[in-house]
């Protein structure tokens, strides 16, 4: 062993004479190879002198890079492979070679691993962290107009004593949950989102949490209120104009408080995370599952209403039929806007730049809702607009 590490010494050394001693404008290719020659040779001489030196961990392919022969005990380091798109090829590798001369294994699964956790730490923090800072403002524009439209729709219903009627009544208080799930969910996000790693795990925040699923779960039952309210107008009592609200108030503000409190309880016994603000628990279907139910609901109680007006009121009632179905129309047309992203939860695509599409695609859906549903129902209402311009009208005459 001795012998062989002297003769290396030796071609080492006269390696590196000849290199030294090369004419640089005649022999530039020959100075090359004998660099190249010397690293291949130096690197070849640390790997025997580790094998003689004990227990070792043999040379390895991970899938993404090489690893040389590594002394037991020893956690090996080198630069991160730069063929991969997330990956600072300047950040460190590293891979444990343990004490009995096998490299580590992750307890998780068992295999082999290689640690990588810091490739991509150094470049994606600082656009992480502007990533995170876009999509946070454009959560707060959307809940800012849906809350300023949605002020606006009310102070319109509440004013005008011509759209008194228990239809825009079931519309106020689709608009008075649309503004408590706006307001919350800036709460929440202030108070929670943006300070992921120093907010505390008390029971306000989890409080937070709790109302704003409520909220949420409110907005659709409230739809599906509307829903209801068209179909047994149209369908079962025939244009009769007065219903009992008190029901169309326990099931739009009393029901959701259900699936709210069945979820609050199995989070806390099965999956307490901090602040109850992970979503990688199926849990969350308790809540997600309660509304597509009544989505579904809805869907049926309208596609049944158009059919009636369609094939059984197209002589009679003519004025009135034109009526209701803009008002089915305008309910029907929200229903699968309100609801694609319960659809398109599941489905987040792993690529990275149609993941970010996704993601903004969802926030979209999800956070102007508010400005939607009173866009569809209040400024593109057509008795809102008469209204308006009677007022006016006879303002200016």
């Amino acid at each position: 062993g001795l012998f062989l590490l002297s003769n290396l010494f030796v071609l080492v050394v006269l390696l590196a004479l000849e290199c030294f001693h090369s004419d640089d404008t005649v022999n530039k290719e020959c100075t090359v190879c004998c660099h190249a020659n010397y690293e291949s040779i130096t690197a070849f001489s640390h790997v025997l002198f580790t094998v003689m030196s004990g227990v070792v961990c043999n040379t390895t392919w991970d899938g993404w890079v090489c690893w040389d022969v590594t002394k037991a005990g020893v956690t090996a380091e080198q630069n991160c492979p730069d063929h991969y798109g997330n990956f600072d090829s300047n950040a460190l590798a590293s891979k444990t070679c343990s004490e009995s001369g096998e490299w580590w294994s992750h307890p998780e699964g068992n295999r082999i691993w290689t640690n990588f956790t810091n490739c991509q730490a150094k470049t994606t923090h600082t656009e992480n962290r502007a990533k995170l800072q876009t999509h946070f403002y454009l959560v707060m524009i959307g809940h800012g107009l849906s809350l300023i439209s949605l002020l606006i729709s009310l102070a319109i219903f509440f004013h005008f004593k011509s759209l008194s009627c228990q239809r825009i009544t079931l519309h106020k208080n689709l608009f008075i949950s649309c503004v408590l799930n706006s307001i919350i969910t800036v709460v929440q996000l202030n108070s929670v989102a943006m300070k992921e790693e120093h907010y505390s795990d008390s029971v306000t925040c989890k409080l937070l949490i709790f109302i704003h699923l409520y909220l949420l779960s409110c907005n659709y039952f409230w739809m599906l209120c509307e829903g209801i309210y068209l179909h047994t107008l149209i369908v079962v009592a025939v244009f009769a104009e007065k219903q009992h609200l008190v029901w169309y108030y326990l099931l739009g503000w009393g029901f959701p408080l259900i699936p709210t409190v069945i979820h609050s309880i199995a989070r806390h016994c099965y999956y307490n995370d901090k602040c109850w603000v992970s979503s990688d628990t199926s849990l969350l279907y308790i809540i997600h599952g309660t509304i597509c139910a009544a989505l579904v609901v809805n869907l049926f109680f309208l596609l049944n209403i158009v059919r009636v007006l369609i094939t059984k009121l197209r002589v009679t009632h003519q004025a009135e039929s034109s009526l209701y179905m803009r008002a089915v129309r305008a309910t029907l047309i929200l229903i699968p806007l309100l609801g694609i992203q319960f659809v398109l939860l599941p489905y987040k695509p792993q690529e990275q730049h149609i993941a970010e599409v996704y993601l903004y695609v969802m926030e979209i859906l999800m956070h102007y809702q508010g400005l939607l549903v009173s866009t569809i129902f209040c400024f593109f209402n057509g008795e809102v607009s008469v209204s308006i311009s009677h007022t006016l009208g006879s303002t200016l005459w």
